[in-house]
């Protein structure tokens, strides 16, 4: 080999590390955002998987409730029925119309209850709004996993680009990093915009 030849692969070599080094610092930034991506998915996760007991909490209480209120009402419309079938004995007709009053009252307190949040009206509206909790966290786990699926390709076409010398795919992780980068803009940001569930 002669010296032209050694300098001419010398610097090919030289030139092949440079690459090499831009290439490992593409991996690394991969690696970074695919951790962040990774966190924020898995808080999401949790946080859907959280407002999804509290919602079907919510709406077992719901339930509960609701079958108290009639059963109550029930009683209340059969007191009514012996109210009226009662002769003439006024303390017993007060006696059972006190006791209507008293299921009417609290009828009315099973349905509506703003000062402990515990009637069905309030129950509804708290699951209501832990259902839409958990949606907005299901929507913005789903955008971290496709985020994190695109960084992790684009690790395995980097690495692949240090091994092959193929550069286009290096650029092709490099797509990848900005399709992982607006996936997890979207989570963060704006979850519902586009729909992936």
């Amino acid at each position: 080999m002669g010296a032209h030849e050694s300098m001419e692969h010398a610097e090919h070599a030289e030139h092949a590390s440079g690459s090499n080094k831009k290439i490992a610092l593409l991996i690394a930034v991969l690696a970074l955002f695919l951790a962040i991506s990774e966190t924020l998915g898995k808080g999401a996760q949790t946080e859907s998987i959280s407002k999804n007991v509290e919602a079907a909490n919510l709406w077992a209480f719901f339930q509960a409730k609701s079958i108290r209120r009639t059963v109550v009402i029930t009683a209340a419309e059969q007191g009514k029925l012996t109210l009226g079938s009662l002769a003439d004995d006024a303390a017993m007709k007060a006696a059972v119309q006190k006791q209507i009053d008293d299921w009417t009252k609290t009828a009315q307190r099973y349905r509506s209850e703003p000062e402990t949040g515990e009637g069905t009206e309030q129950l509804a509206e708290k699951a209501k709004h832990a259902e839409h909790a958990r949606d907005e966290a299901t929507a913005k786990y789903h955008h971290f996993e496709l985020a994190s699926a695109a960084f992790q390709i684009g690790i395995v076409l980097a690495s692949a680009t240090i091994i092959t010398g193929m550069l286009a795919l290096a650029y092709v992780s490099g797509v990848l990093t900005i399709a992982g980068l607006i996936m997890t803009a979207l989570g963060l940001w704006w979850p519902h915009l586009l729909h992936l569930h």
